[in-house]
């Protein structure tokens, strides 16, 4: 099985100021965005990925060529539409403050599964499409490379989360439960009977254990010796 690490974009001027961005074309990373994306795609180095898979926003991408830039060798970069932010209708492009006023701004904090944006999308159809490409993609890297490979998918925070939910094996409506900050990266492995979610929202610590380590398909009953660590392979206990 193959391993995805799910980056969200780093920040925004929109992050910054307080806008709900959604699809609005021309919003770009600001200095601070520049940075977090900077360091994750020097965290992501030490893994040889396979494919880079973008949403097609400007902050997707900025924050996608980060993460190629340090690739030693160039893996395929595409981009997919169904990675594409939520379409959050008449909200896309209002303060987040004024939002937190409307009546369906509840709706979304507790039950985000009945929520469809007036004149947009609904959570539960962007978390069909969302997991939809992820397990696509997913299936053609493994078929194309093996179960040891690596790739990455850099989209936005509510759809982070929402594929989250669903490798958790969450309801949507819990989703909210779950955090993906700028730049950060979560980490599932997708197996035949279910995934198995390894990290999730990290911003910090290394990752060069993907390039040598397959995840388990197999959960080790009372959590096993964990990751290899960057000093060498977990300890191995003798009988």
């Amino acid at each position: 099985m193959a391993t995805v690490l799910l980056v969200r974009h780093g920040r925004t001027t929109a992050n910054a100021t307080g806008l709900l961005a959604g699809r609005t074309p021309g919003v770009s990373l600001d200095e601070v965005g520049r940075e977090q994306a900077a360091r994750t795609g020097d965290r992501i180095a030490a893994v040889p990925v396979a494919r880079v898979v973008s949403s097609p926003l400007e902050r997707c991408r900025e924050t996608a060529r980060a993460i190629l830039e340090r690739q030693s060798a160039a893996p395929p970069e595409s981009v997919d539409a169904d990675l594409i932010e939520c379409d959050y209708g008449a909200w896309q492009g209002r303060a987040l403050k004024d939002l937190a006023t409307e009546e369906l701004w509840r709706t979304v904090q507790a039950h985000p599964s009945a929520v469809t944006f007036p004149g947009g999308e609904s959570i539960a159809s962007m978390q069909a499409r969302a997991v939809a490409a992820i397990r696509r993609h997913d299936a053609e890297v493994e078929s194309e490379h093996g179960p040891g490979a690596v790739w990455v998918a850099v989209s936005h925070g509510d759809l982070l989360k929402a594929i989250l939910a669903d490798a958790l094996g969450m309801h949507l409506d819990m989703f909210q439960r779950l955090e993906a900050g700028p730049a950060s990266v979560s980490i599932v492995s997708y197996g035949a009977g279910r995934p198995r979610v390894l990290a999730t929202n990290t911003d910090s610590g290394e990752l060069s254990w993907l390039a040598t380590s397959v995840p388990s398909a197999e959960a080790a009953v009372g959590g096993g010796a964990g990751t290899p660590t960057a000093d060498g392979p977990a300890p191995r206990i003798e009988p």
